[in-house]
């Protein structure tokens, strides 16, 4: 998976917006205003932090050499991935749903309504 890949998957799911709100380097992906992906557009190899159930993310970090601490982010609920080839494409997606139901499932009941209409 390349730039152009994880932004289009990203931005396929509902409600999702993105922006530069660190920087010009550092692309974010936001459903009802709050963060659930994020990327380096410098990073070599590219690097993806999500947000990820506590219990799962260490169970992945375990698993697997290209899943780390979310790097400068809540190491308890977030994993930085390097997009390396080493993980297959259908885990980062399983990955980036996750990380987008999570911060789904954090919203206010409303707010998620109108992006199921919208959706």
């Amino acid at each position: 998976m390349n730039i152009e890949q994880l932004r289009d998957y990203c931005l396929q799911k509902p409600g999702v917006l993105e922006s530069f709100p660190f920087g010009e380097e550092t692309l974010v992906f936001k459903v009802g205003g709050k963060i659930f992906a994020l990327t380096s557009l410098d990073a070599a190899p590219l690097t993806v932090n999500l947000k990820c159930d506590p219990e799962k993310a260490v169970d992945l970090r375990e698993k697997f050499e290209a899943v780390r601490p979310g790097y400068h982010m809540n190491k308890t609920h977030w994993n930085t991935v390097l997009i390396d080839g080493t993980v297959r494409e259908t885990d980062l997606k399983e990955w980036i749903d996750h990380s987008y139901g999570l911060v789904l499932k954090s919203l206010p009941k409303q707010v998620r309504q109108e992006m199921e209409k919208r959706g």
